[in-house]
């Protein structure tokens, strides 16, 4: 088969220039415009980087017109419906979906790794009592660099994997560890006797005077979480990880600069802004006026948690997510008034001709802020809850960039400033 390519003609320069087709295993045809500034002398302007590709990549697939999200190739729904975040964290790893011993071996690992150096816990102690979560998490991430500077070759493809393990086995530890600093409470250590989230859940909630057992239904929802919050292609928190990696950074200073772009309300930030929403909003009585506010352009009131940039159908998360939250909220036997609210304003978007035409569906980000709510995390916490998830993401995305050879990465701009001109001396200014 013959190479597809569009020919681009220059009028200017009467110049034709092929851009050839690159084509991955599925998805949209990109065009390859690598050559288009050496032959023509142009450069591309996409603010957002919304139709551009920065990379090939084998981890995973979104076709937001369809509703898909697979990891590796696998339905996002059979993942999360049958798998473990632990396995699933493997697959994203590593390619493939691991043996009942790999597994072990693996889990093993990962449960090796979880407690962290004391120094980072008096480290922490530092930091202002009512310290964002996600402060204290970008500070001690980037901090560990520190502390395992003699594991940061990124040359060399054991270190590299070392990393990526205590990142996953870390982060849960340091996040509960950043809610209790909040509490006054003293940092709760690792149970390795239990699982992922129920450690994680025992970290953050237990207390020295009295046994905590962790409620199997959160520990199951939490896991789901973070199945659906583990990779989601080239985000801005991911696309900063690869970037900041680029320079030959250790991984350790990429995940911190993933973390903060995390931090974003647009981004990871959007499941607290839901539950700020809702408070704002106060009662069930009130929604009626407030949905008639999101109608109104003029007004500057926007409906949190509804639409997604990439999914323009349906997002199959929070289809996953949806059923998830309802049943939660049934078992855990939950009385609260916003999230009677949050349930009204569900009922609203899904059958209200405003939302339905313009696909405002309820996202990820809606739920998962319900779910976080109904397990007793704060809002302040949410944003970190995502970033446990998603450090399986964001290291895998890092190891994928660090096994092939990279360019620094360096956009360019469309420069509006002025133009030359001669520097006056300040006394006939």
């Amino acid at each position: 088969m013959a190479e597809r390519k569009l020919t681009l003609n220059d009028p200017e320069s009467g110049k034709n220039l092929d851009l050839p087709v690159v084509a991955g295993s599925e998805g949209d045809p990109t065009l390859d415009i690598s050559g288009l500034h050496k032959e023509l002398g142009y450069f591309t302007f996409d603010p957002g980087y919304g139709t551009t590709a920065s990379c090939k990549s084998d981890i995973t697939f979104i076709d937001g017109g369809k509703g898909i999200l697979r990891y590796r190739g696998y339905p996002i729904e059979q993942l999360a419906e049958q798998s473990s975040f632990l396995e699933v964290a493997y697959l994203l790893l590593y390619g493939e979906l691991p043996s009942a011993a790999e597994f072990t071996g693996f889990e093993r690992d990962i449960t090796y790794h979880t407690m962290v150096h004391e120094k980072l816990n008096t480290f922490m102690q530092g930091f202002h009592y009512n310290a964002h979560p996600m402060a204290i998490l970008s500070g001690v991430v980037g901090s560990m660099a520190a502390f395992y500077h003699d594991k940061l070759d990124v040359n060399d493809p054991e270190q590299r994997d070392l990393a990526a393990k205590r990142l996953i086995a870390k982060m849960p530890t340091i996040a509960a560890a950043a809610y209790r600093h909040s509490q006054g409470w003293p940092s709760a250590y690792p149970k390795n006797s239990l699982g992922y989230s129920e450690r994680f859940l025992h970290m953050m909630f237990s207390v020295p005077a009295e046994p905590y057992e962790v409620n199997p239904v959160a520990a199951r929802v939490l896991d789901l979480l973070f199945i659906l919050h583990a990779d989601h292609e080239q985000n801005a928190s991911t696309s900063t990880v690869r970037l900041v990696g680029s320079t030959g950074a250790n991984p350790y200073a990429c995940t911190a600069a993933g973390i903060a772009a995390l931090w974003g309300p647009a981004h990871g930030g959007a499941n607290e802004a839901v539950l700020n929403m809702l408070n704002q909003i106060g009662t069930v009585r009130n929604v009626p006026e407030f949905i008639k506010r999101a109608k109104d352009k003029d007004d500057p009131f926007r409906l949190m948690g509804f639409g997604h940039r990439v999914y323009k159908n349906h997002d199959p998360r929070a289809t996953i997510i949806r059923k998830a939250c309802h049943d939660v909220l049934q078992e855990l036997g939950k009385q609260d008034e916003l999230l009677d609210l949050a349930m009204k304003l569900e009922e609203i978007a899904l059958e209200d001709e405003y939302f339905v035409d313009r696909k405002l569906y309820p996202n990820v980000d809606f739920y998962s802020g319900i779910i976080y709510k109904a397990l007793g995390i704060p809002t302040s916490m949410f944003t970190a809850m995502f970033a446990i998830g998603r450090t399986v993401g964001w290291v895998s995305q890092w190891l994928e960039q660090s096994n092939t050879p990279t360019r620094i990465g360096r956009p360019r701009q469309v420069y509006t400033g002025a133009t030359e001109r001669d520097y006056v001396a300040i006394e006939k200014r």
